[in-house]
């Protein structure tokens, strides 16, 4: 795996383009590590929204199935590589950075995809969690440790404020594992799927946003109480009343609420700065 340190590029096969570390880069070699995946999307006759097909392994996975595709690539030297190997399957493909796909313009019941690179799977996921409200399925393949926190519960250590906004829209299921070995280059660390069937959230979806702010508020000091992690982002008035009202307890960790009381506890923000002009808050 060793890369040229003046552009960070890792080197590939001749007549391939190279593969770039700083885009985290590591494009799937077999096509049978997709199957559990795609049972899960059923993409036959739907629209399909592929971020990063790379090397086009689950792209032709995908179109082999029947999807109607948008490959979304933001490297424009893979995206007329991957034209040149599909040759005539008919797909659409846009080069452009995924960290600025228009979720909210998605079509309706559109499915959503994509072996993500490491460096932005995180806020990829966010995004599609608090502002695609029509796709009803997404799939991804992510870091294992990545893939961990997103299934995570309450109590466990992984659990943090990935895992509530997970919750909050979806029913999640580990997919399957894809040893790094199954990349090129291999990664330092296994990938896994991980399957989103997507609910009504218990929240109107317009205050997503800020129902995200105020989970990553309760988690922002993780070995802090509660209480302390409130106050660094609401002031320590506002959060003792808050710890006070809902009963939580002044001991009472992040790690430890489910769904419900994230979702009393933005309640209860948003009923105590209703009115407020917003540099307050």
């Amino acid at each position: 795996m060793k890369c040229n340190t003046a552009d960070a590029r890792y080197r590939t096969e001749v007549g391939q383009p190279p593969l770039r570390k700083p885009l985290g880069q590591h494009h799937l070699t077999e096509a049978s590590r997709c199957v559990e995946l795609i049972d899960f999307l059923r993409p036959a006759g739907e629209r399909v929204v592929e971020i990063g097909p790379g090397g086009g392994v689950l792209t032709r996975a995908l179109l082999e199935r029947g999807a109607r595709l948008w490959a979304w690539e933001v490297d424009r030297e893979w995206a007329f590589e991957l034209r040149r190997r599909l040759g005539e399957a008919q797909f659409a493909l846009i080069v452009g950075d995924a960290l600025q796909l228009p979720w909210e313009g998605l079509p309706e019941g559109a499915l959503v995809t994509g072996n993500l690179p490491f460096n932005v799977a995180t806020p990829l996921i966010e995004r599609l969690l608090v502002r695609a409200r029509s796709v009803p399925r997404a799939g991804f393949l992510v870091q294992k440790e990545v893939a961990g926190r997103l299934v995570a519960t309450p109590g466990t250590s992984e659990y943090g404020s990935l895992s509530v906004l997970v919750a909050v829209r979806a029913r999640t299921l580990r997919l399957g594992t894809v040893p790094r070995a199954a990349f090129r280059p291999p990664p330092k660390v296994d990938g896994a799927f991980v399957g989103f069937e997507m609910v009504e959230p218990p929240v109107p979806f317009a205050e997503l946003p800020s129902f995200a702010r105020t989970v990553r508020a309760a988690f922002a000091l993780r070995r802090k109480t509660l209480r302390n992690s409130l106050a660094g982002a609401w002031g320590r008035e506002r959060a003792d009343a808050a710890i006070a009202e809902l009963s939580l307890g002044n001991l009472a960790r992040a790690e430890a609420l489910g769904v419900e009381e994230f979702v009393r506890l933005h309640r209860w923000f948003v009923d105590a700065t209703a009115g407020l002009p917003s540099s307050t808050l």
